[in-house]
């Protein structure tokens, strides 16, 4: 008999993807120190786009054949969570109480999941294009509030939650990324 091509759901994508829950912590500490705190629209936008930037490029290395051509990929996140953040954290009056980081990050969720999710449908992954527009609202938030849970000095207006609510999204971005986006295997 021939091979045949069967499509595979993975729980998660691998290992691999642990890489963008130290990124996320590292991109916004290189975001802040550019940037300043979040607390006006300039250092948001810089400090956002930095963020997004290193955000955008780790995911893009870690799963490249997903994500595609690498400038696209980074630029869009920079672009997307830069303006996002600016407009989060201008809605929230730059407030870090509990509720006010989570409809931060839920609206900078919104512009990066839009950003990436566009990226990913013109890119051919349309189902893992919607499924991740959707999510990020939700894991930007997720985050946030985990960061802000476990104690974290989110006082200090930061570009991005902290190492717990980076694992947070790790987790949930890449079931996601898990389960729309199909592994192709050959079997005989």
């Amino acid at each position: 008999m021939g091979d045949r091509l069967h499509t595979r759901w993975r729980v998660f994508p691998g290992w691999h993807w642990v890489a963008v829950a130290l990124a996320i912590p590292i991109a916004g500490l290189i975001g802040g120190a550019v940037s300043g705190p979040v607390d006006a629209p300039l250092p948001a936008l810089i400090g956002g786009a930095l963020t997004g930037a290193g955000l955008g490029a780790v995911q893009w290395l870690v799963a490249r054949d997903i994500f595609g051509d690498g400038w696209i990929w980074i630029a869009t996140s920079a672009l997307a969570y830069g303006f996002g953040l600016v407009a989060g954290a201008a809605v929230v009056g730059y407030e870090t109480d509990l509720g006010s980081l989570a409809a931060m990050g839920a609206i900078s969720g919104v512009a990066l999941g839009l950003g990436q999710g566009i990226t990913l449908t013109q890119q051919g992954h349309r189902e893992l294009g919607l499924a991740w527009a959707a999510a990020m609202p939700v894991l930007l938030a997720a985050g946030w509030v985990a960061t802000t849970l476990v104690g974290i000095d989110v006082d200090q207006q930061f570009t991005v939650f902290g190492a717990i609510g980076a694992v947070v999204f790790m987790i949930l971005s890449g079931l996601v990324l898990a389960r729309f986006s199909p592994s192709t295997i050959r079997t005989a």
